[in-house]
């Protein structure tokens, strides 16, 4: 019975929506506005079992938003431990930061395609700002929400800086960490899409781009379908992980309930 209570709403969603696709389809002119469920199916099946040119694409996007991922990330925790620990790195570039988040950086696809080319450099360097921020913002609200009680029983037994910076204030932070993660992923995936619309010819953005150009609207919704199911695996790689690494936080949320 548990198992139909969680299982079946969504299912009955799923087919309504499912449904409602199909009747709105049938309409006059409706295959150059919205294609029937089965056409995209068929796409799918197309691009990804009988002829494969789905893949390179898919991965391509794949690499570009994983990698631009990762730097955008690793550079935003980094520069969020320089902030907190040290006062000067504090007043001289975060102020700028904070400014800086408020630029739409989808705007500066243009001038990084210029910059890195239209290759995959640029589409990277694009998904990493993205990132950057919502992370940066996160993890630096994390690294000082620690109880100064703990840090006053550190200090009082001559601990390090680096101790309590690593025993201290990393596992505090990690559930701001993994929130920022949670909306950088969705981040990447849009930067990667945005960057391959302007200039690609590799990636399923370029794929959309060319596909709505010529109305092939089958196509263009197997694309987006394949985004969804990217970006929903990735987020929930990004919870996987959560909830292994704060496993603390986990349990005692099961205590209090």
């Amino acid at each position: 019975m548990s198992a139909i209570r969680r299982y079946l709403p969504p299912l009955v969603t799923f087919i309504l929506i499912i449904a409602a696709w199909e009747f709105a389809s049938r309409g006059p002119d409706a295959a150059f506005i919205l294609p029937r469920p089965w056409a995209v199916v068929q796409s799918l099946i197309d691009g990804y079992i009988v002829r494969g040119t789905l893949w390179e694409h898919l991965f391509t996007t794949l690499f570009q938003t994983i990698f631009g991922f990762i730097i955008g990330c690793v550079v935003a925790v980094v520069l969020a431990a320089l902030v907190v620990e040290f006062e000067i790195v504090d007043r001289s570039i975060y102020p700028y930061i904070i400014a800086l988040q408020s630029m739409p950086k989808v705007a500066l696809a243009p001038l990084l395609i210029v910059w890195f080319g239209f290759g995959m450099a640029s589409k990277v360097v694009l998904v990493a700002l993205i990132c950057f921020f919502p992370m940066f913002v996160n993890a630096v609200t994390g690294l000082r929400s620690v109880p100064i009680e703990l840090v006053d029983l550190y200090r009082a037994f001559s601990a390090s800086r680096w101790r309590m910076f690593f025993e201290i204030k990393i596992p505090t932070a990690l559930p701001s960490f993994f929130a920022g993660l949670q909306i950088a992923v969705v981040f990447a995936l849009l930067g990667a899409v945005v960057g391959e619309f302007i200039a690609s010819q590799k990636g399923l953005g370029s794929v959309i781009q060319a596909a709505s150009v010529s109305f092939n609207l089958p196509i263009v919704f197997a694309c987006i379908i394949s985004l969804s199911c990217l970006g929903a695996v990735m987020t929930a790689l990004v919870r996987f992980t959560y909830r292994r690494v704060v496993f603390w936080q986990r349990t005692a949320t099961k205590g209090d309930s």
